[in-house]
């Protein structure tokens, strides 16, 4: 396929129309809403990344992942922090330093809120072939790792 071939030109509007039915649709409201707490994207963005983290996070670790800068991480984990959905512990390699980790409520929303979406996907796709679902799942992995390896690079 070449840069410009019919193939890739019909798929930047469906990423468009999938982008803004998960985003901006009632999916992300059901989900939110599903986790009992009033929180907007970027906090939840927040106890997303966290949850998914093998351990906690410096603040710049999580903009990277989220990738922002970092004032706009500092001020949610405050906001979330005040909350009680998250803490600070100290940094083992470096005790001048803070990491960051979800609490037990943080953790209880964050894994409300996905199991809100998976549940949902899991809907959307149970008429398929099982084929077809592990493509999809093959081919989004791949499309998010060459993704976030592409927006890493200058």
């Amino acid at each position: 396929m070449t840069a410009d071939s019919p193939d890739e030109l019909a798929l930047l509007p469906r990423l468009a129309q999938l982008s803004t039915a998960i985003n901006r649709g009632r999916l992300t409201q059901q989900a939110t809403e599903a986790t009992g707490l009033a929180l907007d994207r970027p906090a939840m963005t927040i106890l997303l990344t966290l949850s998914m983290a093998d351990s906690a996070l410096r603040v710049g670790e999580i903009a990277d992942r989220m990738q922002v800068v970092g004032p706009h991480v500092t001020r949610q984990v405050q906001a979330l922090e005040q909350r009680g959905l998250v803490r600070r512990v100290a940094d083992p390699n470096d005790r001048r330093a803070s990491l960051i980790e979800a609490t037990e409520t943080g953790t209880e929303a964050a894994n409300r809120y996905t199991t809100t979406i998976v549940d949902w996907f899991r809907e959307v796709v149970a008429d398929w072939p099982a084929n077809d679902r592990t493509e999809l799942g093959r081919l989004l992995a791949k499309l998010a790792d060459d993704i976030t390896t592409r927006m890493t690079q200058p």
